[in-house]
Order: structure tokens, then C-alpha cells, then sequence
């Protein structure tokens, strides 16, 4: 049987840009911290594996009601400009090796459960002149409304127009680790919200060139904060804002204004944290015998202090060992 020129072309492209694999290099592991809890953090464990290096084939799946693993193979941009792309329940979105992810847009997660984004870049609606404030468009990298168990692991993200991420709306069991949080005015930012809510784990994370939320916490009922480094960040760090309670361990801050800061009714806890050049506030310890304990919820492992400037730079952001 031959096929025609033309029929046997389609077939090579459409095998070109998306393939069902077999196997996916650490895409099945699970969520420690807070996501952890509630039912666990599994993403789309179980499910098919699908490569897409098309922006509708990413779309298309990530919609699916059915459990997903979604490599992306390669950049894929963003249309229109600055579109998050919708994301359900059950989903794990990872890219496949250091140099894959989404330019000129990002990610929505709206009211669902269960998803998991890896070892991405996404970054691109900032154009390095205009809408530093972020008032011209709300084009975020990953933003999460109203959702529940919710990993974001190694991934670097930089240079949105918006939020680099937004935990909004009573968002609830997340953990945020091991992510490169760069060169952006409004980094990560958790509330828009009157409740008390919302449970997040943030650790082993690059913050740097930055300038507010690095994080900001409002409507956080407990926020655990472990092993991350902060340099260079020109409006302040760590905010424990509203009735926000913030624990604060192992963390070096080099070259910031503002490190650590608790509004009128914030609290914060700090344990064994590094200043070098730093300026401003420090609130170190503000109703700290009111605040949480983390290890009264899951197990964790404190970095030595003085080896984050190096270790968590080298371990965070995407990987080549990844997805692959």
C-alpha cells in the first residue's frame, strides 16, 4: 500500500508534535509540605502520557477531564498574548528537559484539585519598558483561584507582566519548591481573600532581582517558609500582612530591603535565618509563641544555613534529567 506525498507528510507532522510516551523521567513523584496533605498531591500519576509542543495540543489536554502527565517538548508561544492557559484536575504538566515551558503567556487554575506544573520556564509578557506595575494586563505565570492541592516544583519564572505566581481566593494545600523566581516587580503574592484560609509550604527556592511579594501573605493561615534564598530584592521579602502567621527557617537574605515584615496583626516566627547587606525592617519574632508548628503537620529537612547561596541555586529550576 502507498501512501500519497501529501497524506504521508500530515502523518509525519502530526507524529512530530505529539506523541503518546511510555515513560517520563521522574513525572510520577508526589508533593511534600502542605500539599502532602489532604488526600495527597499526585497530579496526573496513573494516567497517559502525552508530549505536545503546539499550544492548542496543550490546551486540549490540559482541559481533559481525564488524570494527564503533559510533556512539553520544547518553547511554545503564547496566543494572544499573554493567555494563561486553563488548567483541570488531575493534571501534571512538565517540561521535558532544562529548556522547555510556555513564552509571552502562562497557566489559570481555576476551582479544581490535584495538578502538579514542573520543571517549566515560563516567562515573556513583560517587555522591560512598560506595565511594571502590572495595571495593563494581568498576565500572570501561574495563577490559582479557589483550588486545592496544587504543586509548583522547579520551574523558572521571570519577566511577567503581572504575578510571577498568585495563590488567590482560599487557594489551600500548596507547596511552592525549588522554583528560580527572577528579574520581576510583584513575585508571589497569597490572598485577595477575607478568609483565613489557605496552607502553603514554600521552600528551597531562588528569589532574586526582584521587587515586592517575595511572598506576600494575606488570608494565609499558616505559611511555612524553609531553606529558600533572597538576594537582591529592592522593595521587601517576606510579608506576613492581615492575620497571616509566618514560620521562617533556614533562609539567607543577601542585598534586601524590608527581608522580613509583619503587618499590624501578622505573625512570625524565625528560625535560624542569615543577613548580609540587608536593610530595613526585621521583624523576627512577632507573637511567635502564637504561631504554627510545621512539624505538627509533615516531616521536612532544615538546609544548613550557610550552604544555601550555593546549594539552592544549583537545585532549583528546570532540569535536563526531567520529563525526558
Amino acid at each position: 500500500m502507498h501512501l500519497t506525498n501529501t497524506l504521508a507528510s500530515a502523518l509525519l507532522l502530526a507524529a512530530s508534535t505529539l506523541v503518546e510516551a511510555q515513560d517520563c523521567a521522574k513525572c510520577d513523584l508526589e508533593a511534600h509540605g502542605f500539599a502532602s496533605l489532604n488526600g495527597g498531591t499526585t497530579g496526573g500519576k496513573g494516567g497517559r502520557i502525552v508530549t505536545v509542543k503546539k499550544l492548542d495540543q496543550l490546551v486540549k489536554y490540559a482541559a481533559a477531564t481525564e488524570p494527564l502527565i503533559i510533556r512539553i517538548d520544547g518553547m511554545i508561544k503564547a496566543k494572544p498574548f499573554g493567555f494563561e492557559v486553563p488548567v483541570k484536575s488531575h493534571k501534571t504538566i512538565i517540561g521535558v528537559g532544562a529548556r522547555s515551558g510556555i513564552h509571552e503567556g502562562g497557566f489559570n487554575i481555576n476551582s479544581q484539585k490535584n495538578i502538579i506544573i514542573r520543571n517549566l520556564n515560563v516567562h515573556g509578557t513583560y517587555d522591560g519598558k512598560t506595565n511594571w506595575a502590572g495595571k495593563e494586563g494581568d498576565f500572570d505565570a501561574i495563577q490559582v483561584d479557589n483550588s486545592t492541592n496544587i504543586w509548583i516544583d522547579g520551574n523558572h519564572l521571570s519577566e511577567m507582566g503581572d504575578g510571577l505566581i498568585d495563590l488567590r481566593k482560599d487557594t489551600d494545600y500548596v507547596t511552592v519548591s525549588k522554583n528560580v523566581i527572577a528579574k520581576h516587580n510583584k513575585a508571589f503574592g497569597i490572598g485577595w481573600t477575607q478568609n483565613l484560609v489557605s496552607k502553603v509550604t514554600i521552600n528551597d527556592n531562588f528569589f532574586h532581582s526582584t521587587n515586592v511579594r517575595n511572598p506576600s501573605g494575606d488570608g494565609l493561615k499558616y505559611g511555612h517558609l524553609y531553606n529558600n534564598y533572597y538576594r537582591n530584592i529592592t522593595g521587601y521579602g517576606n510579608y506576613a500582612r492581615g492575620h497571616s502567621q509566618l514560620l521562617i527557617e533556614t533562609s539567607y537574605f543577601e542585598d534586601v530591603f524590608d527581608p522580613i515584615v509583619a503587618g499590624p496583626h501578622g505573625r512570625i516566627k524565625t528560625n535560624w535565618v542569615k543577613f548580609k547587606r540587608c536593610d530595613g525592617e526585621i521583624h523576627l519574632d512577632v507573637n511567635a509563641d502564637t504561631v504554627f508548628q510545621a512539624s505538627d503537620f509533615y516531616n521536612y529537612t532544615l538546609a544548613d544555613v550557610y550552604d544555601i547561596p550555593v546549594d539552592v541555586p544549583y537545585n532549583a529550576g528546570p532540569k535536563e534529567d526531567i520529563g525526558v
